[in-house]
């Protein structure tokens, strides 16, 4: 909880310093701004089985369009300071969203700092503990479908946050490459 805390503490830091520009980039996320991503880091303490029931009907049972239609849907209702209010406020809550493990939002916010600061050239240090555990639970979990990733083409030898990225589905670019929009999972 302390890592999450944390993270969720940075991740609302990294927001509140970007500029008006950087606010409206594109992600890492195809389709997503920086407020969008926000947006989105508020639904970990927020989200019931009543509103995962009744969007995933409206998205058809389409996991990634229900997330995305909820992104936006909340973009459009907060302000960015709006926003980053709710994730400090909500920093230390333990609670999460149905079916999500104790470590799934800790890999959301690891991983969705890096979608947000990657493409503006921002260095966001992952805690190396943090990281690890990360990595280990989204190895072994099949909601983020590494193992499927990683049996195709191997696991690389990259460092722990780069293997994170690779696992939950980001394509890493090659020093000064802000490539964005380059994902499709983001919403996990």
């Amino acid at each position: 909880m302390q890592w999450l805390e944390a993270e969720r503490l940075g991740v609302a830091d990294l927001l509140e310093d970007l500029t008006e520009d950087e606010w409206r980039q594109e992600t890492l996320c195809a389709g997503w701004t920086a407020h969008e991503m926000a947006a989105h880091l508020t639904t970990s303490t927020r989200t019931g089985w009543r509103d995962v029931l009744t969007g995933v009907v409206r998205a058809r049972f389409d996991w990634e369009r229900m997330e995305d239609e909820r992104a936006h849907t909340i973009a459009a209702r907060f302000t960015r300071s709006e926003l980053i209010a709710q994730i400090r406020e909500t920093a230390a809550l333990p609670r999460r969203a149905p079916m999500a493990s104790r470590i799934d939002p800790l890999v959301d916010f690891l991983v969705h700092g890096q979608d947000v600061a990657r493409p503006l050239g921002r260095v966001r240090v992952m805690p190396p503990d943090a990281a690890e555990a990360a990595l280990a639970h989204v190895m072994k979990s099949p909601f983020w479908g590494a193992r499927k990733r990683f049996r195709e083409s191997g696991i690389p030898d990259l460092p722990v946050p780069d293997l994170l990225m690779l696992a939950t589905g980001r394509e890493l670019s090659t020093p000064g490459d802000n490539t964005v929009g380059n994902s499709n999972v983001c919403s996990t």
